[in-house]
C-alpha cells in the first residue's frame, strides 16, 4: 500500500519522539543527525510535539563556536500509555508514562478452559482498570491502549483472525474490548511488540537487522529489517513457530505436523521432559510455568534429567534459529519472553552451540545471540508504543486539547 504524506509525517513524528525518549535531553541538531531528517523538518516536528506537551524545553548546551543549542526532553507527565500482553496462560497489563517508565502493573491468570473471547476481554478490562487506579491517573491522560494477542491479527479492523492455541477465528476483539474500555485501542501481535521493545530499549537498539525470538507457550520471530519493523503484506511476518522442523513430527494446534513450536514452546518442552522421563518429579502436568521453573532449578542443581531436557530443547531451537540466521543474516538474535528469561544462560549457551553447528559459517560469525535485556515485559512495552503511534497518528486528524487524546465514548456499558 502506498504511503500518503500524512503517513510519512506521522512516521517522522514518531521517530523524532522515539529518539527524544531514548536520548533525553537532546538537541534538534542531534535529532536531525539521528533520524536523517533535515534540521528544518525536525524543528517543525519538535514544535508540534511541544504544542502537544509530549516534550518540553529543558535549557541549552554549548556549541563549539556557535550559539548554544536548545535542548528538549520527553515530558513524562504529558500522558499515559497502557500495554496489554494477552498470552495463552496470562493477561499482563502495564501502565507507562510518556518516557515509557512503568507506573503500575496487573496480572490475571488465564486458566485452561477460560480462553473464550468474552472471558479474555473481561480479564483485560479488569487489569486495565486496576493499573489506572494504581497509578492514580486521570482518564483523559491515557492516550491509548496497545493490545497484543497471539496469532494473526488485522490491525485495521481490530480482528483477531486466527489464534491457534485458543482456536479463535475472526474474533472482533477490539470491538469487544471497546464495550468495556473507553480509551483508544490498538491491536497487534506479540512478535511485533517484542521486536519494537528491543528496537527502542533492548538488544536491537541501533541495529539495522535483528530477529527477536519469542519463547513462551507459543513461538515466533519478530523481524527488524533495515532498521524498522517488518510486518509482511498481511501483518503475518514472523510466524516462524509454524514452520516445519521435523517432517511428520508432532501435531501442532495449527493442524500441521512437526512445527518448531511443538518442540520449543512451553508445551513442547513439557513433552520433551515426559518422553525422556515419564515419571519425573519435574513435571507439573497442568502448569507450564511450574514445569519450566522446575527445569530451571534442576539445571542449576545439576539434575541430569533437567540438563538433558534443556540441551535437547536447545538442539531443536538452534536448528530453527540457524535457518533464521541463514535467511536474514541479522546482526543479533534476541531470545525473549518468559521461557527464555526463566531458562536463561544455560539455554543460551546450548543454543549458541547448536546454531554454530547448523548455520553457515559467515552469517553465524556476524550474528550475536543474546537474552533480552529489557527489564519489564517486552510485549507490554512494545504494545504501549503502538498506542503511542496511534496517538501521534490522531494528531493529524484532529486538534488535541492540552496535548492529550480524550477517550471516545463507544458504549453505554460500564467501562474503565
Amino acid at each position: 500500500m502506498k504511503r500518503t504524506s500524512r503517513d510519512i509525517r506521522t512516521a517522522n513524528r514518531y521517530e523524532v519522539l522515539r529518539q527524544i525518549i531514548a536520548r533525553s535531553p537532546t538537541s534538534r541538531q542531534t535529532l536531525a543527525a539521528d533520524t536523517g531528517l533535515s534540521v528544518a523538518t525536525v524543528a517543525t516536528l519538535v514544535g508540534e510535539l511541544l504544542d502537544l506537551r509530549m516534550i518540553t524545553e529543558v535549557g541549552f548546551e554549548d556549541s563549539a563556536g556557535g550559539r548554544p543549542r536548545g535542548l528538549v526532553a520527553v515530558n513524562s507527565a504529558g500522558g499515559a500509555l497502557i500495554g496489554v500482553d494477552m498470552a495463552e496462560t496470562y493477561v499482563r497489563v502495564e501502565l507507562f508514562d510518556l518516557g515509557l517508565n512503568v507506573l503500575a502493573r496487573a496480572v490475571e491468570d488465564m486458566r485452561p478452559g477460560e480462553s473464550r473471547p468474552e472471558q479474555a476481554v473481561g480479564q483485560v478490562a479488569t487489569a486495565v482498570g486496576s493499573v489506572v487506579a494504581q497509578a492514580g491517573v486521570e482518564g483523559a491522560r491515557v492516550l491509548g491502549v496497545g493490545v497484543s494477542v497471539p496469532g494473526q491479527v488485522d490491525r485495521a479492523t481490530g480482528i483477531a483472525e486466527y489464534a491457534p492455541n485458543w482456536d479463535w477465528h475472526d474474533v472482533p476483539l477490539l470491538g469487544l474490548l471497546a464495550e468495556h474500555i473507553a480509551y483508544p485501542l490498538h491491536l497487534d501481535n506479540p512478535l511485533r511488540a517484542s521486536a519494537v521493545a528491543e528496537l527502542w530499549f533492548g538488544a536491537a537498539r541501533g541495529r539495522e537487522d535483528a530477529v527477536v525470538v519469542n519463547l513462551g507457550t507459543g513461538v515466533g520471530a519478530g523481524l527488524i529489517l533495515g532498521g524498522g519493523l517488518y510486518r509482511g503484506v498481511t501483518n503475518s511476518a514472523g510466524e516462524w513457530g509454524h514452520t516445519t522442523l521435523v517432517l511428520d513430527g508432532r501435531l501442532c494446534h495449527c493442524g500441521n505436523h512437526g512445527c518448531v513450536e511443538t518442540y520449543v514452546g512451553a508445551p513442547g518442552i513439557m513433552l520433551n521432559l515426559r518422553e525422556l522421563s515419564p515419571r519425573s518429579t519435574l513435571t507439573h502436568p497442568e502448569d507450564q510455568t511450574a514445569t519450566i521453573d522446575a527445569l530451571a532449578d534442576g539445571v542449576a542443581a545439576g539434575d541430569p534429567v533437567a540438563v538433558k531436557v534443556v540441551r535437547d530443547t536447545a538442539r531443536y531451537l538452534g536448528a530453527g534459529i540457524a535457518d533464521l540466521v541463514n535467511l536474514y543474516n541479522p546482526e543479533v538474535v534476541v531470545l525473549s519472553s518468559w521461557v527464555a528469561r526463566r531458562l536463561g544462560a544455560p539455554l543460551l549457551d546450548e543454543v549458541r552451540e547448536a546454531v554454530r553447528r547448523h548455520a553457515l559459517r559467515r552469517p553465524f560469525a556476524a550474528t550475536e545471540i543474546v537474552l533480552s535485556p529489557v527489564p519489564t515485559d517486552p510485549v507490554c512495552l512494545g504494545a504501549a508504543t503502538f498506542a503511542l503511534e496511534g496517538a501521534l497518528q490522531a494528531v493529524g486528524q484532529r486538534t488535541p486539547k492540552r496535548g492529550v487524546t480524550t477517550p471516545k465514548s463507544r458504549s453505554t456499558a460500564p467501562r474503565v
